[in-house]
């Protein structure tokens, strides 16, 4: 015997892709995703001209960009959407391949655009940020190979998966990019933990993760000044964190109105990672509270689809998936209020970005895929022991 879970109608094999794609999606937050990208094409309006013009181009040219590039990025959601578990799998693989090599290669072949930090390779029309790939694949590859050690002859698949997290951890601080690499770190022990992780090994691992950016602190000069920045009392009124947080305190509850801000035209990062400031001022909180909510609807929405499914890959890969994809949007909008030390991460979906916007969409495609509604064997059948 077999019931649906996630959904009421149930879907037929015989049924064709679309119509069977359609009645098992999770359309609540296929269209979160979808106001999201909307709202960022409106806050791009009115934090993009300014730089356009510093930079002698058109207006609105970075609009028309990530016009181009989320329209991309949701036709990929939409085909990764349609994969079956087993599909999502191996395009993960090999995504998380060619991108931990491309990640290898950035010492020799990326640039920095003048940010201090090799994260990037200039393709000339556009940039490529290996990381922002890397990130869905590791997170499907792990809860792979966690899923797999949990059989009576499988491999050591915490071990292994434990040890790709620390190379790729390590790699990403090196370049340096302490954000994807605690964003990693964190999806890991999520995973870890929905597996059946020890809480003694999880507070071990806490601990090693405390010494570690202790030796990070003491070490490197970049580090250092994130964090002292960040436990400064006093905010230097002329850094990107002072223009952010006075141009949250001047929006107020409604904003100072549509096009009257003026933090676009200080902060160079107005319409990557401070986005949120610009939304905030010319918008107010009202904006800012709509969009914390159509991120926790979208994290929570699955978590709660995820908590009926009985495959442990898919269980473990969905919830890394959704855990990464709210806790990235929670570190941008903590650092813009200086909940947290300043890092260069986008705003799922709202931040502009062409690297960002497609492996969102990679990734949340992956997260729809894991979601659908299927047919499962009773959780009787899963808990008597094969003979």
């Amino acid at each position: 015997m077999t019931e649906m879970v996630h959904g009421l109608v149930p879907a037929r094999a015989s049924d064709p892709v679309l119509p069977r794609w359609w009645r098992t999606i999770d359309k609540w937050t296929m269209s979160y995703i979808l106001a999201l990208f909307g709202i960022g094409l409106l806050l791009g309006l009115a934090a993009s001209p300014p730089l356009a013009a510093r930079n002698g181009l058109q207006p609105f040219h970075y609009v028309e960009r990530q016009a181009m590039f989320g329209a991309a990025a949701m036709v990929v959601m939409l085909l990764v959407s349609m994969l079956g578990p087993k599909q999502v799998r191996r395009l993960a693989v090999v995504g998380f391949g060619f991108s931990f090599v491309a990640l290898m290669a950035l010492p020799f072949l990326g640039t920095d655009f003048g940010k201090g930090a090799i994260r990037w390779y200039s393709l000339g029309f556009a940039s490529f940020q290996p990381s922002e790939f890397l990130k869905p694949g590791f997170v499907v590859l792990a809860a792979w190979l966690m899923a797999a050690a949990q059989d009576r002859e499988g491999p050591p698949g915490r071990l292994w998966s434990f040890g790709l997290m620390a190379l790729i951890v390590t790699m990403l601080a090196l370049q340096p990019d302490f954000g994807q690499a605690a964003l990693v770190l964190f999806s890991w022990g999520v995973m870890y933990f929905v597996a059946g992780a020890p809480m003694t090994l999880l507070a071990l691992l806490a601990g090693v993760v405390v010494f570690t950016g202790t030796f990070a602190y003491e070490h490197s000069e970049h580090f250092a000044r994130r964090i002292n920045g960040f436990l400064s009392p006093d905010i230097d009124p002329r850094t990107q964190l002072g223009y952010a947080t006075n141009a949250i305190r001047e929006g107020g509850f409604f904003g100072v109105g549509v096009g009257e801000g003026a933090v676009k035209w200080s902060l160079p990062d107005a319409h990557t990672d401070f986005i949120i400031a610009v939304a905030a001022e010319e918008y107010g909180l009202v904006l800012v509270l709509a969009i914390i909510a159509l991120y926790a609807f979208i994290v929570v929405g699955s978590l709660i689809r995820l908590s009926k499914e009985r495959d442990m890959f898919i269980r473990l890969a969905g919830t890394g998936l959704a855990c990464s994809f709210g806790v990235q949007a929670m570190i941008n909008m903590g650092v813009a209020v200086r909940l947290l030390p300043a890092k260069g991460m986008t705003l799922p979906f709202v931040s502009y970005g062409g690297s960002s916007l497609i492996a969102g969409g990679i990734a949340v495609g992956m997260l729809l895929a894991l979601t659908r509604s299927r047919p499962q064997g009773r959780m009787g059948d899963i808990l008597r022991p094969e003979r």
